[in-house]
């Protein structure tokens, strides 16, 4: 394939940037979705340049913990991507999933384009039927994207067997399956 080519291939691309608790979760679900070509950990939504994960588990620096998901639109829609999210965290809970507790955990979205804006909308009022509570997810302001350390990328994968990814990730990937097995690889 030419360079002329893989651009015309990558049109159908769209990256989406949601939170939904512990980065390594969103993860663990983005990574085995059919279609998505990229799952990326990092830090966005706060004041502080270059944060570390040191910085941003302090609940300080105004970030929270996110994943960049880049996927092939011809294979999966936004809005699957966007459902998959909200079945696996509950988006009813502010600044916290579980255990994780502080801002940096919040369920939150962050729209890139005024297309994102209204896909989030529209997401946070197609779940709202299923939850008691209200959603609390916020749509955020445009803004910087830190990447997280090479430690916290792929993190499920790289530690199948860690305490957290049993008892906290595991579940939520159970959730997403019973309701996306279709979806996942």
């Amino acid at each position: 394939m030419n360079s002329q080519q893989e651009n015309q291939a990558d049109t159908n691309l769209r990256t989406l940037i949601v939170g939904g608790g512990c980065f390594w979760c969103q993860d663990a679900v983005y990574r085995q979705t059919k279609g998505v070509v990229e799952s990326e950990s990092g830090y966005i939504g706060g004041h502080t340049d270059h944060p570390t994960y040191e910085q941003i588990s302090t609940g300080t620096t105004g970030h929270a913990e996110a994943v960049k998901v880049t996927f092939d639109q011809d294979v999966i829609d936004a809005d699957t991507i966007m459902d998959m999210l909200f079945a696996s965290h509950d988006p009813t809970t502010l600044n916290r999933q579980g255990a994780d507790v502080g801002p940096q955990y919040r369920s939150a979205l962050f729209p890139q384009s005024d297309e994102d804006r209204k896909l989030f909308a529209e997401a946070i009022d197609r779940h709202q039927q299923y939850w008691d509570d209200p959603i609390v997810t916020s749509i955020e302001e445009d803004a910087t994207w830190w990447p997280a350390e090479d430690q916290h990328q792929n993190f499920y994968q790289k530690n199948p067997a860690w305490g957290y990814c049993q008892v906290v990730i595991n579940p939520k990937l159970a959730n997403v399956r019973k309701h996306y097995s279709a979806w996942l690889n």
